[in-house]
């Protein structure tokens, strides 16, 4: 396997278990009386200003952009990174967390099909039997079969399909901005786009006007690093090598990673499905990793081996 591949699966699966460590802390934000909102906002503004920072210090290059990809990038932050975000958080206020994940995470169905059917990405035995297994196991490991769907508060399934929807456009369209530009490029507009949205949509800077711990603080920090900047600059590296249908399949390990933490760190038992569902997400990605594809590399993957 060549080494960008490698580093491709890498870096999703280490996106994965940031953003799975990351739960419990927003979880523990959110007890404490912070509105989703204002965590979405704050995370996503202290991230675009962190990152213009270091790229501004040490890689300014990689601010220039060309005045015709701006709406490219405004649909890709402004509208798809930051309503990926509230409406997932909107969903868990409506419905239990294990549902809105599994909504969620019909996404990788999502881009397949989007792929496959106007990228012209060739269908294989592997790739859609690592998506069936992949969607399989994220529906056994956040106890699917426990849930009623049908009978949970609609609206709350309503923002969980949205967050499919725009996780799944998200991801598609950071892949055809890498055709033309370095991942963080891609990522620090995403994030002022996403910002600025935020901004105009509710009051801007509406942490400020709060009152917070230092401890709860230092949670909303851990969350703007650890869970959002890192993690998805790791997301973009690993689309910008492997493209989006192996990427967001691999991401299922997310939910995966976060029950298995919650056993080691928490005590929290794992039934025998749980397990099985980690499993079949384990196998998902050791068979998008045996395949052999014979498809050219997409613009973005020649340049990953030209630059990295």
């Amino acid at each position: 396997m060549k080494t960008g591949t490698i580093r491709g699966y890498l870096c999703v699966m280490a996106a994965a278990l940031l953003w799975a460590s990351c739960g419990t802390t927003g979880k523990a934000l959110f007890n404490a009386g912070m509105s989703p909102f204002i965590l979405v906002q704050t995370r996503v503004v202290l991230s675009a200003v962190i990152l213009v920072t270091i790229l501004f210090l040490w890689r300014p290059a990689l601010l220039k952009i060309r005045v015709r990809d701006i709406g490219h990038l405004f649909l890709f932050g402004g509208v798809f990174m930051a309503l990926m975000q509230l409406s997932y958080f909107f969903a868990i206020s409506r419905i239990q967390v294990a549902a809105a994940i599994l909504v969620q995470y019909l996404a990788p169905v999502l881009v397949a099909c989007y792929s496959m059917l106007f990228w012209h990405e060739r269908v294989t035995f592997l790739k859609v039997l690592a998506l069936v297994l992949s969607v399989a196991g994220c529906y056994l490991v956040v106890g699917g079969y426990n849930l009623s769907l049908l009978t949970m508060n609609r609206v709350g399934i309503m923002w969980a399909l949205l967050s499919a929807i725009a996780f799944a456009s998200t991801t598609l369209l950071s892949e055809k901005g890498m055709h033309q530009y370095n991942p963080w490029t891609v990522l620090v507009y995403g994030f002022l786009f996403s910002a600025l949205s935020l901004n105009i949509v509710h009051r801007p800077l509406s942490v400020l006007s709060q009152s917070y711990t230092p401890t709860q603080w230092a949670s909303i920090l851990y969350i703007v690093v650890f869970g959002t900047l890192i993690p998805f600059g790791l997301y973009l590296a690993g689309v910008n090598y492997i493209r989006s249908t192996r990427t967001i399949i691999t991401a299922t390990l997310e939910p995966i990673a976060a029950a298995f933490m919650a056993f080691f760190l928490l005590g929290e038992s794992l039934s025998p499905l749980q397990i099985a569902g980690g499993l079949s997400v384990i196998i998902a990605i050791v068979l998008l990793q045996w395949e052999r594809e014979h498809d050219s590399l997409s613009p973005s993957v020649i340049r990953a081996n030209k630059t990295h």
